[in-house]
């Protein structure tokens, strides 16, 4: 792992940048475990789509968003998405447990 402002050229960059990705990636296939996994705990169709978790989880998201300098505008949507797709996830495997 290098820090950005000791990359010595654009192939550092990259492939810092790759890195970083699959981790990511990694993770978010973690967070998806958990999301499977809380099915079971939910009883009724509300309780998977938790619209007031869903919408103080991106309040948080917005938070945390502006701390690291980032657009708090972007983040939302890049959490909203993945949430409303592992929501509907999520929706099929508490289908698959009935």
């Amino acid at each position: 792992m290098k820090q950005a402002n000791k990359c010595a050229d654009m192939q550092d960059i990259r492939a810092e940048i790759d890195r970083i990705d699959e981790t990511i990636i990694m993770l978010l296939g973690e967070r998806f475990g958990y999301v499977k996994a809380a099915a079971k705990f939910k009883k009724t169709t509300e309780d998977v789509s938790a619209p007031e978790r869903f919408r103080a989880m991106l309040h948080q998201r917005r938070l945390w968003a502006k701390a690291q300098g980032l657009s708090e505008e972007m983040i939302e949507k890049l959490y909203r998405d993945l949430v409303e797709y592992f929501i509907s996830r999520e929706l099929t495997e508490w289908a698959n447990q009935r």
